[in-house]
């Protein structure tokens, strides 16, 4: 079979040297045990980087054919560059495997991905058993978000990020997914193909730092919640309902202040309930923009990213 790697870099600069050394020695052993074609081929996007990434790629490219390059325009985000990796390299290969380029996911595991593929699996996820190399912020942050999602509704694979393989045939149903707001951890379970799992064993990064900051991942959750659920308004009718029967209390204590001659004590409570529910209704007036702001998104149409150069490709 011909595989195809996927790798989105953003200022990936001091770790890609080890990379490129590491994924050299994985394909000489695979292409060598016959798991994989000697014709397959690695593909590194570059996602707007502002150091030496691109540079570091087109000089790799240039040494081993088996190494291909894409560099976006701009900074288009992780989603949006696996996105542009996937599509170019769709038409090429049998299969797509996406990892991130600092490694730090289990290269070991791509042979067992491989084994699925070849067993009629048409996609496998890898699935992190260990967050130990990780730092104990992005450790917790991430289990966070795993269950939140969960929570809100949302069909994703518990631990799993965007290390996975993905034969052609899902790669193609993939392409017909038109959303600007794109959450491949929501849409890839929703193809309905016969899907498997791996373990994941993350090690520590061989050098240079996360770029998945904590912005990122809460912002990274709120497009993936928003995109595949609608709980979150539900929620905030319930919460409606719970302050109206907060209201109703709250006028039977004034009404009864009143009567009793001691309106004038009345001054914290009212002034607790005018800062709760004006909170609760700048909550949901907030909640509310978010999914209006997604159909904002979606009905412009624009594109998702923009290929300014590349390296490897043939044509």
């Amino acid at each position: 079979m011909r595989l195809a790697l996927v790798l989105p870099c953003y200022n990936e600069e001091a770790v890609l040297p080890t990379s490129f050394e590491r994924l050299t020695a994985l394909f000489d052993t695979l292409t060598a045990e016959g798991v994989v074609s000697a014709d397959s081929f690695m593909t590194f996007v570059n996602d707007g980087s502002g150091d030496r990434t691109w540079e570091l790629i087109r000089e790799q490219a240039a040494r081993d054919r088996r190494f291909r390059g894409i560099s976006l325009a701009r900074n288009s985000g992780h989603q949006n560059a696996i996105l542009s990796g996937m599509m170019a390299v769709r038409d090429e290969c049998d299969a797509v495997i996406t990892i991130d380029a600092d490694l730090q996911d289990d290269l070991a595991a791509i042979r067992t991905m491989v084994e699925h593929f070849k067993q009629g699996s048409d996609i496998v996820y890898g699935v992190k058993v260990s967050r130990k190399a990780d730092p104990l912020l992005k450790r917790l942050s991430a289990q966070s978000f795993y269950k939140m999602q969960s929570a809100m509704g949302v069909n994703a694979v518990y631990n799993h990020a965007d290390f996975r393989l993905m034969s052609r045939r899902a790669v193609d149903m993939l392409a017909d997914y038109p959303e600007r707001n794109i959450y491949l951890r929501g849409i890839v379970p929703t193809l309905g193909l016969r899907q498997t799992t791996v373990d994941d064993v993350i090690s520590e990064r061989a050098a240079g730092e996360s770029k998945y900051n904590l912005v990122r991942m809460l912002t990274l959750a709120t497009n993936g919640i928003t995109a595949f659920s609608t709980r979150p308004i539900q929620l905030i009718l319930m919460m409606g309902g719970v302050f109206l029967l907060f209201g109703l209390l709250m006028a039977v204590y004034i009404l009864g202040s009143f009567f009793s001659g001691h309106t004038t004590t009345g001054w914290t409570s009212i002034m607790m309930s005018i800062w709760i529910i004006g909170g609760a209704i700048m909550l949901s007036l907030g909640m509310v923009g978010v999914y209006i702001g997604k159909i904002y998104t979606e009905v412009k149409r624009r594109p998702l990213y923009h290929i300014a150069e590349s390296v490897g490709f043939n044509a």
